[in-house]
């Protein structure tokens, strides 16, 4: 979570999630078409990891369906019901939300109304 939307921010969130989850086989990176994501500095290092870009196309907002959904999610069920005094207590609560809650005991209907965490490890 960052004040401002930029290349670094996207970078750094990439380079977290690589060091989490590496990639084991090719890996298609979606996004939409900020210029944070246009960016000779994100394209290097999608570069650097074997990582090929998607983008939307211009105007076509059903390309980012699922994130849309999963942000829909996020508000309805944790931000809407609380008020954050500091920008700390926010990135706790969501990042609480996401690891400890979304990914491993929430059910999903698009899984087979399994947890995240469950699916992928059928997948492996």
């Amino acid at each position: 979570m960052s004040q401002i939307l930029d290349a670094a921010l996207v970078i750094s969130a990439l380079r977290m999630a690589l060091g989490q989850r590496p990639p084991t086989r090719n890996l298609i990176l979606h996004s939409d078409r900020g210029a944070q994501f246009a960016s000779a500095a994100y394209r290097q290092v999608l570069a650097q990891h074997g990582l090929v870009a998607s983008m939307s196309r211009k105007g076509n907002c059903y390309d980012n369906a699922f994130i849309e959904s999963f942000f829909s999610t996020l508000k309805y069920e944790l931000v809407y019901h609380h008020r954050f005094a500091t920008r700390a207590q926010a990135r706790t609560a969501i990042f609480d939300y996401i690891e400890t809650f979304y990914n491993r005991t929430r059910l999903h209907s698009s899984l087979d109304y399994q947890s995240p965490i469950n699916f992928e490890s059928k997948l492996n």
